[in-house]
């Protein structure tokens, strides 16, 4: 219990460095919680031919999770932009594929790493946060991925759910890929969130 606890220590202060760093790209004050990433991966079925794609990896909150998920290290693949995060949550997990790369090349990244198809797109990264060129980016990256089939998982802080930016990047989705599926509020994280899923399968 005691390693356990030293260890969401380390990954909290490792987080908020992070964020004191670069409050803009990380977007939050704390790792997203158990029950959050229960959310998240919540009905996700990959395996080596329909794999999931995380995006904004991070100090591996929900990838600890996605380990679990995962039959095997050809189902995932997993883009964080930051070196010093990539080599943390590789040391703790070796066998998750995990890349230090821009989420703007997504679909590149993932043609050249010769894994199966992105059925699951689990994205991490705080758009509403996002200067305006970097979230466009990433956007036309995930509509590739979407055009080929896929289902795309997002979350959303409550706090900021009813702001101008949270309610343009629901809707920029919703005309691109149909009714959102949004879960019940996760009060078990900081701050709570909701899990937001779009699907074109």
């Amino acid at each position: 219990m005691l390693k356990h606890s030293q260890g969401k220590m380390n990954e909290n202060i490792q987080f908020l460095r992070a964020f004191l760093k670069n409050p803009l790209k990380v977007g939050a004050i704390a790792p997203s919680s158990p029950e959050l990433a229960a959310q998240m991966l919540k009905g996700l079925e990959p395996d080596e031919n329909n794999i999931i794609l995380e995006l904004g990896v991070g100090t591996g909150a929900i990838t600890k999770f996605l380990h679990n998920v995962i039959p095997n290290p050809e189902s995932y693949l997993g883009l964080e932009l930051d070196q010093k995060l990539v080599n943390s949550i590789t040391t703790k997990l070796p066998t998750m594929n995990i890349l230090c790369g821009n989420a703007a090349e997504a679909y590149k990244i993932h043609a050249d790493s010769g894994l199966g198809k992105v059925r699951y797109l689990v994205c991490c990264l705080p758009f509403v946060s996002l200067p305006k060129e970097v979230s466009e980016a990433v956007l036309a990256e995930i509509e590739k991925f979407m055009a080929e089939g896929c289902e795309l998982r997002l979350f959303q802080y409550a706090h900021g759910y009813y702001l101008p930016p949270a309610i343009r990047l629901r809707e920029f989705l919703r005309t691109r890929y149909g009714r959102t599926r949004r879960s019940p509020l996760v009060l078990k994280n900081v701050p709570p969130a909701y899990t937001l899923t779009w699907s074109t399968v």
